[in-house]
């Protein structure tokens, strides 16, 4: 089978491809930077000035900058590629942290309470009614960058004015206290691979590993492995990072992020990580490409089934299969005719021509 990875080429990106080629007969790393999509009466993806090859699983990945490159890149694959683990509806659903919250409270995921305005004079008004310390997002961002902090009306009004000044969009969420620390899973498949306690560093808010953050091993509770479960479910994604805050009134979802680094998490865990995701991929590979052969066949029995002369029988046109001086018929004859091994039939045979009916004292 063949494989290709699409990314930006991170380390974590390395990680996975190599791993994959353990298990795919060829796996190619292509660069996203040198990918482009052309749209018209055809529609067609370049890869160095040529047209991207065949591949039976392409795992797409990259940076929020590159959302809408992302997305086009994968919906014009789907139909062409057996397995993607990343739809293309993921790339600007999980990329946009306020779109994930709408797709989160259509599940009934529990998340922080959240809010959005229309301009910043409503979100001031937001302010005034609810309770502090507060946090404060911009909807595209990663590793904790655009996550501010505001224990005040006033310093949380002055954060709104510079967002307003930079016409930013934001979100407003509750600050739910955990004492500094989250908890990172990553989610493959239906299974959390490996999780880890995430630590802020004393004078950061953030627990993220890229602001300072320390990672530390964590045995997740059933509940908050399964919550990290049915969030990747939800968004679609069979590889995802899930972030969790366990407050006082229980674990709520804050962030989910598709392109998940492995380093850290790696350092934490005696699981090969990339491993994991490799074997999982060549697993669906594999279930995909059987379960579409298994249709197709299913399909042309149909079709035949359906080609009946006004006698009832139905004709087939195949070359026969010979063990030595012996016919062996082809497996959809024998469905079709309904032929059975514990029963004898009768043979009529002349030059070219072989016909079998089940035996019956009517035939003689």
């Amino acid at each position: 089978m063949k494989a290709a990875v699409i990314s930006q080429g991170s380390t974590s990106s390395m990680m996975v491809i190599e791993a994959m080629k353990r298990y795919f007969d060829i796996v190619d790393q292509v660069q996203l930077k040198d990918i482009e999509v052309h749209l018209g009466k055809e529609a067609v993806i370049l890869h160095e000035g040529k047209e991207l090859g065949q591949y039976d699983c392409v795992y797409v990945k990259g940076s929020f900058r590159y959302a809408n490159l992302l997305r086009s890149i994968a919906t014009l694959l789907e139909k062409k590629v057996p397995y993607m683990p990343l739809p293309a509806h993921c790339f600007t659903t999980v990329h946009n942290k306020l779109i994930t919250h709408l797709v989160l409270q259509q599940h009934n995921i529990p998340m922080p309470k959240t809010y959005i305005s229309s301009s910043t004079d409503a979100a001031k008004d937001i302010l005034k009614r609810t309770h502090y310390p507060i946090v404060m997002k911009l909807p595209e961002g990663t590793q904790g960058k655009g996550v501010m902090f505001a224990d005040s009306y006033s310093s949380a009004s002055s954060l709104l004015d510079a967002l307003g000044v930079l016409k930013q969009p934001f979100i407003i969420q509750e600050y739910v206290d955990t004492g500094g620390s989250d908890v990172r899973a990553l989610v493959v498949g239906d299974k959390v691979i490996a999780a880890m306690r995430r630590r802020a560093k004393s004078d950061e808010q953030r627990a993220n590993i890229h602001a300072g953050g320390v990672g530390e091993p964590v045995t997740l509770t059933r509940e908050v492995s399964a919550l990290a479960v049915k969030t990747a479910r939800a968004l679609g994604a069979d590889v995802c990072g899930v972030d969790i805050l366990e407050g006082s009134l229980g674990p709520v979802v804050v962030e989910a992020n598709i392109s998940p680094g492995l380093q850290g998490l790696s350092k934490v865990t005696t699981i090969d990580l990339a491993n994991e995701i490799a074997q999982f991929f060549h697993q669906q590979t594999e279930k995909v490409i059987l379960s579409t052969k298994q249709q197709s066949t299913s399909n042309t029995m149909n079709e035949l089934a359906l080609q009946e002369d006004p006698s009832g029988c139905q004709e087939i046109i195949t070359p026969l299969n010979f063990r030595g001086e012996r016919i062996v018929l082809p497996e959809m004859v024998t469905r079709l005719a309904k032929l059975d091994e514990n029963k004898e039939y009768l043979l009529r045979l002349k030059k070219g021509s072989v016909e079998i009916k089940e035996f019956t004292v009517r035939n003689l």
